[in-house]
């Protein structure tokens, strides 16, 4: 048994179970969840309140079906989109909550679903097994109860971290009889998202054994190099330190969102002001006029007062007025959302091959948010790198090992037609490991001293543990990825690391095994940025060896060293100008007699009880001197794919990019370098080093006042135009307004519309025309969007839908209105049709106008629509015809039969649009309302135009011409010396290694090998500002757009 109890001990911890819930809804929780969400939008809330209002018989003056259809229609659609992306939440759960784990029960092993783990069960997790929640390591098949996790999904670190049973339950070992009589109880801390903090303690056999982080597996982890473990569970499901650390999911709303409730909220103030206005004219004519007229139409008592009448009107014209506040946008942009997310799924250009890994939207409600990006924060390990280190050039002596030379000595670039060094005749070398320099083989032929030397350090100076699987191969288990890359390549030239014990270590020098004495093991930290190991070989010779950054490792050399110190600053100086890590190399012969006195007072300080660390630390500086310099290895860090070419166009779009890295400044400066975030054309980096947020504010603020001084025009390190191009593209948004306005302006004659127009235009006439341009149209190709990143521009400065675009789309729907009531108005007034007869009636009126409306609004999308594609076409002239279709309908012979009192007016469209000057007044309409619309886009686009704009035209002429392609060639990057001491941020292995606690008498199951993936460094950035440049400059002869 095992309790957790809370630090005050006062009660017991109500356990929880092991299932977890990222979810928001279930069955019975959605609808009413889901409804208060979504009534949180102005609009819908404003639809709901007329929805009573137009209940109510005294103020209604349009039926409630004009109101409810639309509502029900975007709640619906709402829900389902929102239940959509739930259902993916209890799917991505149910997997996890399903998954296997071997759990210890009536003393026997059995499977059992992850969402069975109680707290208490002891768990059994075997090599590359993902942890079912968060345990208390109780044995382990490594030696003393060791075992090694990955962290990624905590951390994002993908180096192995070791945790380390109690001696007195690693003696449980894999008995399962002694496992299932374990009743120790452990007394903790409460359930908290510290991830690098545990506290408790363990009661067994009548004895107390404290418990820190270092004795937990937690949640999320993954068991790395170790064959089997047992743990018992501390805490589960949402308890656990991941589910801590996730919190609840919550409501999200976009910049778009929270501006189109702003907007709203505008609107529904012009509406109540323009009621409050009209109520007033009503109360005004009513006590002047209105008196005249009450003997005739029979009022009753109570409505007879000038003021409640007033107020009855105020409330009959907000519901009259109530198209002027834009539902159906809402729910177009839901669709809209809904169908750009099943883009990004289907987007086979973001399909890794590799994994067989889509593109995944989790959610439909931010993905307009990716095109108003300003900053992103990145991690560095697993993110920009792959955290694979490959062995790419040395320094030995003063001479660089490495480089390819062509016949006549010039240096040369490696490419896939240049051989390797053969390798396959040595034995345990790396299938993947890549040399292209033969003259560092024939130095070690030849017998060099300094670099079978040097070797000899790379395999002696490191906490790397080695393996034989059962095939006999050797395997590395290492700590930092840098050790891995130093001791394979040291491999692969023959010097292989074969064995260590507390005391030795063994190793294969060009065939002949060699046993060194392993006297002490300076370890790294961050502090030392160096590590260094005390060894004796056969010949009785004490060694110190040293490896290390170099600006700490220079420090320490002896004066003899100054012309190899300078030699091999050019050489670190050339290897930081290729983005490469580096290390210096130095050893130190040691005098039998000072080395014992040193090792006197290191022991004495280790048992030391005040001021160990430091006291420790003067000892390691004491010895660590005089060196002599052997030279410098350069390591490659491996990006991510397409890492270089993401980030040069992230820049040149203009956004921010920061890097969160644990790493120290040099390592995260060689990583800038690296991804071209920090180029040498940055003449000014400045160094943020405060430790308060007061500190760091005001380091920014001189940083910020020293590159204004210099250059007001900044940007991510790329100097921009002294102005700023007004890009005004056009949007999905944008037009969803234009076309709601077209209507909602019509409020001062909206009585003139049938009410089925009304409740129809929205949901049935306008919108397929708006979801096919807001879905699949594009303003320029996608090649050109990625050759011209500045595109993304206007939507970081909320050039495509802002307050200023609203007004616009005010006046523009204005116009529109004005132009379809007055044109109709003035043709009929006093006009007689063909037959003789007046067609100046209210239905031939309605009649008129709604079908002048349907067609401007479609002809307006069409004009605006710059891809079209089949399903474009269908909409907007298949909803015109829809419109027909209706309008014949409900004005036929049987609609009238089965609804007389619904639809009247029989035969009026028939009537009406059989006349040819009807067709003529539609057609006038028509051109006054667009023909503005058309010549101002017209003249803006010759004279104005925006990089949108050029780069469409510029489409076009590529449709008819070949484009031609610009090639330059590949110019060497040089750069201040930039030290690339990578290792892990924790301390080193040292001190397990000399306790021999990690030691195993007998061979492991195998393990698998360090990875190694093939990068190739490109002039990529180099080819896209120029074809960038060129693009951009090509598209007119007259118009340029400055970088």
């Amino acid at each position: 048994m095992s309790n957790a109890l809370p630090q005050t001990n006062t009660m017991l911890f109500l356990f929880q179970d092991n299932r977890i819930h990222t979810s928001k809804y279930n069955i019975l929780t959605f609808l009413p969840i889901n409804l208060f969400e979504q009534f949180q939008r102005v609009a819908n809330a404003y639809f709901l309140c007329l929805l009573i209002l137009q209940l109510i018989p005294e103020i209604s003056s349009l039926t409630w079906f004009t109101t409810i259809v639309p509502l029900v229609l975007v709640i619906t659609m709402t829900a389902v989109k929102d239940a959509t992306d739930d259902f993916f939440r209890h799917k991505s759960d149910n997997q996890v909550n399903n998954r296997q784990s071997e759990v210890l029960i009536d003393s026997k092993l059995q499977n059992e679903k992850w969402m069975n783990v109680k707290v208490g069960d002891i768990i059994k997790l075997e090599n590359n097994q993902f942890v079912a929640a968060d345990l208390l390591l109780l044995s382990s098949s490594e030696p003393h109860g060791l075992c090694y996790v990955e962290t990624a999904e905590l951390d994002g670190e993908t180096n192995l971290k070791v945790r380390q049973a109690l001696s007195v339950t690693s003696e449980l070992g894999a008995d399962i009889s002694r496992l299932a009589r374990f009743d120790g109880i452990v007394v903790c801390e409460a359930p908290n998202n510290k991830l690098d903090k545990f506290m408790g303690i363990l009661s067994w056999k009548d004895s107390k054994h404290p418990l820190n982080n270092e004795k937990i597996i937690l949640r999320g982890c993954i068991l790395r190099n170790t064959s089997w473990c047992f743990g018992m569970v501390i805490f589960a499901g949402p308890d656990t330190k991941l589910m801590q650390n996730s919190g609840k999911t919550k409501f999200k709303r976009t910049s778009i969102d929270r501006l189109m409730n702003t907007l709203v909220l505008w609107i529904f103030g012009f509406l109540i002001c323009l009621g409050i206005i009209l109520a007033i004219g009503n109360s005004i004519w009513e006590s002047q006029i209105g008196d005249q007229f009450r003997t005739f139409l029979f009022w009753n008592e109570g409505e007879k007062s000038s003021v409640f009448s007033g107020f009855l009107t105020f409330w009959s014209y907000i519901i009259i007025l109530n198209t002027v506040v834009p539902i159906s946008l809402y729910v177009s942009v839901e669709v809209i959302r809904l169908g750009h997310s099943y883009f990004i799924n289907w987007d086979r250009k973001m399909y890794y091959s590799r994994k067989a890994t889509p593109a995944e939207a989790r959610t439909t409600t931010l993905n307009e948010e990716l095109g108003q990006i300003e900053y992103i924060f990145s991690d560095k390990t697993g993110t920009l790198t792959q955290n694979i280190m490959t062995f790419k050039r040395c320094s030995i002596n003063g001479k660089i090992y490495g480089e390819v030379h062509d016949d006549l000595g010039q240096k040369m670039e490696v490419t896939q037609e240049k051989e390797p060094v053969n390798f396959s005749v040595k034995s345990q070398v790396g299938r993947e490991f890549q040399f292209f320099d033969h003259s560092l083989l024939e130095s070690i032929e030849l017998g060099d001293p300094k670099v079978h030397e040097f070797l000899r350090l790379l395999t002696l100076c490191h906490t790397v543990m080695s393996e034989e699987n059962s095939a006999g191969e050797l395997i590395y288990q290492v700590q930092s990825p840098d050790e891995g890359a130093l001791v394979t390549a040291a491999r692969n030239f023959g010097f292989i690391f074969k064995s260590r014990t507390p005391e030795t270590i063994t190793i294969e020098e060009l065939g002949t095994p060699v046993t060194y004495q392993l006297l002490a093991i300076l370890d790294f930290n961050n502090t030392r940025k160096r590590m260094s190991v005390i060894v004796r070989n056969p010949e009785g010779q004490i060694k110190l060896y040293s490896k290390g950054a170099d600006t700490i490792l220079f420090e320490k050399l002896h004066p003899s060293n100054e012309d190899l110190l300078s030699l091999t600053s050019d050489h670190l100086s050339e290897f930081a100008g290729e983005g490469l890590r580096t290390l210096a190399i130095a050893y130190r012969d040691l005098d039998d007699k000072y080395f014992k006195e040193w090792h006197k007072m290191l022991e004495d300080a280790n048992v030391a009880t005040e001021e160990r660390d430091e006291r420790i630390a003067g000892l390691y500086e004491e010895i660590e001197r005089d060196l002599m310099l052997l030279g410098a290895t350069a390591v490659e860090d491996k990006l991510q794919e397409g890492v270089i070419e993401t980030v040069t166009s992230l820049s040149l779009a203009n956004i921010k990019i920061w890097v969160l890295t644990g790493d120290k400044q040099e390592t995260a400066i060689n990583i800038g370098y690296a991804c071209n975030m920090l180029t040498d054309d940055m003449n000014d980096v400045f160094v943020i080093a405060g430790n308060t947020a007061i500190e760091v504010r005001e380091e920014l603020r001189k940083a910020k006042e020293n590159l204004f001084g210099q250059n007001s025009n900044f940007s991510n390190g790329h100097v921009v135009g002294e102005k700023k191009q007004q890009l005004e593209l056009d949007s999905v948004v944008e037009e969803t307004v234009t076309g709601d306005y077209a209507l909602i302006i019509n409020g001062h004659s909206l009585t003139v519309y049938d009410q089925w127009f009304i409740t129809l235009f929205n949901i049935v006439y306008t919108s397929l025309p708006v979801l096919a341009m807001g879905i699949f149209d594009q303003d320029v190709s996608d090649q050109n969007s990625m050759d011209c990143p500045q595109l993304y521009r206007p939507g970081q400065l909320n050039l495509l839908f802002n307050k200023r675009r609203f007004f616009i789309c005010v006046l523009h729907g204005i116009y529109t209105s004005f132009v379809l009531f007055f044109i109709p108005y003035g043709a009929f007034y006093n006009v007689a049709g063909e037959d003789g007869q007046h067609i100046s009636d209210y239905q031939s009126f309605a009649v008129t106008m709604a079908t002048s409306l349907v067609i401007v609004v479609s002809v307006q999308i069409a004009l605006d629509t710059s891809y079209w594609t089949f399903i474009n076409h269908v909409f907007i002239w298949g909803s015109i015809a829809i419109y027909f279709s209706i309008l014949f309908a409900m004005h036929s012979n049987g609609i009238f039969g089965i609804f007389p009192n619904q639809f009247p007016f029989v035969g009026n469209a028939r009537h009406s649009l059989t006349q040819k000057c009807i067709w003529l007044v539609i057609l006038l309409t028509t051109v006054a309302s667009v023909m503005p619309v058309v010549a101002f886009r017209f003249l803006k686009v010759d004279l104005y135009p925006t990089l949108s704009d050029q780069i469409r035209q510029w489409q076009k002429a590529q449709k008819k011409a070949k484009p031609l392609r610009s090639r330059r060639t590949r110019t060497r990057r040089s750069s201040s010396r930039r030290s690339g001491y990578a290792f892990a941020h924790q301390e080193g292995y040292g001190e397990l290694i000399t306790s021999g606690k990690n030691m195993r008498a007998k061979i492991p199951p195998p393990t698998s090998e360090l990875e190694k993936t093939h990068y190739n460094s490109t002039s990529w950035i180099e080819n896209l500002c120029k074809k960038t440049t060129d693009t951009v400059s090509s598209i007119s002869q007259d118009k340029t757009v400055k970088l």
